[in-house]
């Protein structure tokens, strides 16, 4: 069977619009969109009807009154009525068998969709379509029924028409992979919404004081609501790294919502310093993405002043998210000062450089965070240990080692659930004073 013979098989049982008949046969010819390709069948059928017709064969006028009616083809229409052959008025269609004529639409929903997409910046875009079951159900059945082989769905029909409306218009270029802003439409019910997608910046960030948690902590007793116990913050601290950083970039962007995602996280008391711990910023439903990240930087440590420190900011995408967590584990430096029970000696020091450097140290899940981390144990390594002897009983120690290291139960032992450890290899009850994370070694 020709492609002819089956589209007119088509409209004998179906009324179709020139993109519902065109689409069948979307893969056959180049550089035609499906209503050219649609208008183009009818036409050739149109011709081939009226030749039988001028040859007395009733199949002429048959083929005629198909395109006139199920067709919707005013050509066919103008023959038959110079031919003065009348056209049946009742029973007939009225709208697209497939597309229900929401083809004749899509004009006024790119203008409807340019109209949300005023309120965001953004350089580019993707169409999305969504159809009612029904509809997709009616298209497959129809394609099976008439084993269509060269055809596309409406879906991508419908995308690819306004998308194509809306970048004129815009100027902004379709993305496919990674687009900014979706614009999902269901043209059967005029629907339209947009999925505006997040906005990512990378950094690093400094935490000069301690006491601030890296993230929002909420309150243990109301879990956010509010009560006497949080002085109704909703929150356990007052403050964190997130929420200083996160403040100005939803005013830059106003977004909707912030994510802060950290390579690690170092603990309350202790200080971030060096070049700062890698950080991502996901800024969820941005209305600004235009950013002059020079500028947002000034704001972010304007706000956190004395407090926190940003730098280095650089756009990214949800990549760097996943990379940023494999990366926890990177190399970290710290420098802990330790007080110890009983007074230390040089060779205590040398003792401690020689067991600890190059060490593999075995770490069951600290007391401390047992109520929020799996009972494990772990094995980190340390490359390197310096000792610096500050009094009698107090010591300054750096530490090379790989990330996630508990530093503070590596000093007291936790009650031998890290081993080795500083207090069982001097044999001499040691506790941490201060904590810092000098810095966290990655590949940017």
């Amino acid at each position: 069977m020709t492609a002819l013979e089956k589209a007119l098989k088509m409209l004998e049982k179906h009324s179709l619009c020139n993109h519902c008949l065109g689409r069948q046969f979307a893969l056959l010819g180049h550089n035609m969109e499906n209503h050219g390709r649609g208008k183009a069948i009818k036409t050739i059928l149109t011709l081939e009807a009226h030749t039988l017709a001028f040859s007395k064969n009733k199949d002429g006028i048959r083929i005629l009154k198909i395109l006139a009616t199920n067709g919707f083809f005013e050509t066919a229409k103008e023959i038959l009525h110079k031919m003065k052959r009348r056209i049946p008025r009742k029973g007939l269609p009225k709208t697209c068998f497939l597309c229900e004529d929401k083809f004749e639409i899509v004009d006024e929903l790119a203008e409807k969709a340019l109209d949300k997409l005023k309120n965001y910046e953004y350089s580019n875009f993707l169409v999305g379509v969504q159809l009612p079951v029904a509809v997709e159900e009616r298209e497959d059945e129809f394609r099976a029924e008439f084993e269509v082989c060269y055809g596309e769905n409406m879906r991508n029909e419908f995308g690819r028409i306004i998308g194509k409306k809306i970048a004129q218009y815009n100027g902004k270029i379709v993305e496919y992979k990674r687009p900014e802003v979706v614009v999902l439409i269901n043209p059967l019910i005029g629907e339209i919404r947009l999925q505006v997608n997040p906005l990512f910046v990378v950094g690093r960030y400094r935490k000069l004081v301690r006491g601030i948690p890296q993230s929002k902590w909420l309150c243990s007793n109301c879990r956010g609501k509010g009560c006497e116990k949080c002085s109704w913050t909703g929150k356990m601290y007052p403050e964190s790294v997130e929420e200083i950083i996160g403040k100005p970039f939803l005013d830059a962007t106003e977004g909707l919502e912030e994510s802060f995602h950290g390579s690690g996280r170092e603990d309350i008391d202790a200080r971030m310093l060096g070049k700062g711990r890698p950080f991502v910023m996901e800024v969820t439903k941005p209305r600004k993405r235009f950013l002059n990240l020079k500028k947002l930087e000034e704001a972010v440590n304007a706000y956190g002043k004395g407090r926190v420190v940003v730098s280095n900011l650089r756009f990214a995408d949800k990549d760097v998210v996943r990379k940023l967590k494999k990366a926890e584990s990177a190399q970290k430096e710290y420098r802990v000062t330790i007080e110890f029970r009983n007074k230390i000696t040089a060779k205590d020091l040398r003792l401690l450089e020689e067991k600890l450097t190059n060490a593999v140290i075995k770490q069951r899940t600290p007391m401390r965070v047992l109520h929020r981390r799996a009972n494990l144990t772990r094995e980190k390594y340390i490359y390197e240990v310096k000792v610096k002897k500050l009094s009698p009983k107090k010591a300054e120690m750096k530490i090379r080692c790989q990330g996630g290291l508990y530093v503070k139960e590596l000093v007291s032992g936790d009650d031998g659930r890290t081993k080795p450890n500083i207090s069982e290899i001097v044999k001499n009850k040691a506790k941490h004073i201060e904590l810092d994370v000098l810095n966290v070694i990655t590949k940017d």
